[in-house]
């Protein structure tokens, strides 16, 4: 899968995650732009990057009240607890950096989808911040996530979206996925509101022998640090769209 524009998210500074940051995003050439394997360290600007990606995207789809659960702090405090805690199972999450600052992210689990098999891979989450985006950060992380996955032995890549969201599905079509008729509808409210989905998967070609991983899974992690949403993502759009999870 290759797409020509896309990557993400993070800074290490020894703030906290609701603390101002000035500096965080102003437009200007991206400075050595790569994508790593997130560290404990990561989660203040993994958590900030996500509040604001996720506002964003279910602005349309939630209520107010429940977008205004999306606070740095708490999704910072749930990936932290997730890289710092137990490893389980092969989840992986990576960032995308200017720099030594984290503009976005990504993670790849094993699919719990009842009609895949172990040989399945899930893009989980995918966002970059909307003053990152238009610089390829969403193409590296992409690469990334194609990378672990194979390292993982996956033969393919599987990704839920909102059914509405034509900028992600554009983004992942142009990157070679394509829609596999699988379908569902997903709480996204405490009243039991519901969205629909639909999944993208490809099928991941074996990489060239002298082909070089953009990031290598040795940090795992639980991909998902919020049970109130999952996000797939388009960094060349005006907004990145999550896909909720229900409590």
């Amino acid at each position: 899968m290759a797409h020509e524009d896309a990557n993400a998210h993070q800074h290490g500074h020894d703030h906290g995650p609701d603390e101002a940051h000035d500096h965080a995003h102003e437009r200007g050439p991206v400075a050595d732009a790569s994508v790593r394997v997130a560290r404990g360290s990561d989660a203040p600007a993994v958590g900030l990057v996500q509040a604001v990606v996720f506002r964003d995207a279910y602005a349309a789809v939630l209520a107010p009240e429940v977008l205004a659960t999306f606070e740095p702090r708490a999704f910072a405090n749930a990936w932290r607890a997730t890289l710092e805690g137990e490893r389980s199972g092969d989840g992986v999450l990576l960032v995308a950096c200017a720099g030594e600052q984290v503009v976005g992210f990504a993670a790849v689990g094993a699919s719990d989808d009842a009609d895949t098999d172990a040989g399945t891979a899930e893009l989980i989450v995918l966002g970059v911040h909307p003053d990152a985006r238009r610089q390829g950060h969403g193409s590296r992380l992409l690469h990334a996530v194609v990378d672990t996955a194979r390292a993982r032995g996956r033969h393919e890549l599987a990704a839920w979206l909102l059914a509405t969201d034509d900028a992600t599905r554009g983004f992942l079509t142009a990157a070679g996925m394509v829609a596999d008729g699988a379908h569902r509808q997903r709480v996204v409210s405490p009243d039991g509101g519901t969205a629909g989905e639909l999944r993208l998967s490809a099928v991941l070609a074996d990489a060239p022998a002298d082909d070089t991983a953009e990031a290598t899974p040795d940090a795992s992690a639980h991909p998902s640090p919020d049970a109130s949403a999952h996000p797939s993502a388009n960094d060349q759009a005006a907004a990145d769209v999550r896909t909720p999870e229900g409590p």
